[in-house]
């Protein structure tokens, strides 16, 4: 009776000891806190957002490369400088209808830029009617300014295209476009803003 005692107080022991250390491996299991101690300080800036960070893009007014900040705003900030349309796309990568866009039949000469921090992505030399009923274009004014990364979502294995100052969702590059790049920018009319210019 005596060593069934012993045997059945050490897997009490055991187990309350287990669940102190998953407890502390996982704040907030079964409603538990995870307290730190002044001996564990929690690193500096860890609860800060990222820092701004210079990039270098191509600039149509200056005719050659500048360098830029990036741009960082919370959501609050986001929603208040767009529309809610552009919000969805930008910040939620959302799609907008097919040939709902304003810039699907869109045939003046000029630029298109980011609508949230409007860096210029596309000239409309490089427009043309892809008959998917988003804006396309064949290259971006310089690789530089955009930036891509692997969309898997939806069970299909896309390539996103993103502004490298705000972060904005623009839409996706496919490989299906016509020469000489063989590429087809496929872009959401709400994430641009068109800037007419000279011929």
């Amino acid at each position: 009776m005596r060593s069934r005692t012993t045997r059945r107080k050490f897997l009490r022991m055991m187990g309350a000891a287990a669940g102190l250390a998953v407890g502390a491996a996982i704040p907030g299991f079964l409603g538990g806190r995870l307290v730190l101690s002044d001996s564990f300080p929690v690193p500096a800036g860890a609860a800060e957002q990222p820092a701004s960070a210079q990039i270098k893009v191509y600039s149509v007014e200056k005719g050659t490369y500048v360098m830029t900040q990036t741009v960082l705003k919370t959501k609050e900030e986001w929603k208040k400088s767009l529309t809610p349309e552009q919000y969805h796309i930008l910040r939620e990568k959302g799609t907008e209808r097919a040939f709902s866009g304003k810039y699907d039949k869109h045939h003046e000469h000029g630029v298109y830029r980011c609508a949230a921090c409007s860096l210029d992505l596309y000239r409309s030399e490089e427009k043309y009617d892809s008959g998917t009923g988003w804006p396309s274009f064949t290259a971006p004014i310089a690789p530089e300014n955009v930036s891509t990364r692997p969309d898997n979502s939806f069970f299909s294995q896309r390539t996103e295209v993103l502004c490298p100052r705000c972060g904005g969702h623009l839409g996706h590059v496919f490989d299906d476009g016509p020469k000489p790049t063989g590429k087809r920018y496929c872009m959401n009319s709400a994430a641009l803003q068109f800037v007419a210019t000279a011929k």
